[in-house]
């Protein structure tokens, strides 16, 4: 029987966590996010930027 190590666990409990917490983009949440800004790169990434952000701020609290 395979066995995972600790670093694997936590890995993918940090995943399974992000998943819960709907951090995770999922194609379908890219092509939204994209038709929402019109596909104008600028636009796209200056709210990628800000919710990168906003991420980091709620983890440091």
């Amino acid at each position: 029987m395979p066995t995972i190590s600790k670093k694997e666990l936590e890995d993918y409990q940090q995943l399974c966590k992000d998943r819960n917490n709907g951090r995770i983009l999922t194609p379908d949440g890219l092509r939204l996010i994209c038709e929402a800004y019109k596909n104008d790169p600028e636009s796209i990434g200056k709210h990628m930027l800000e919710t990168l952000a906003r991420m980091q701020n709620k983890e440091r609290y």
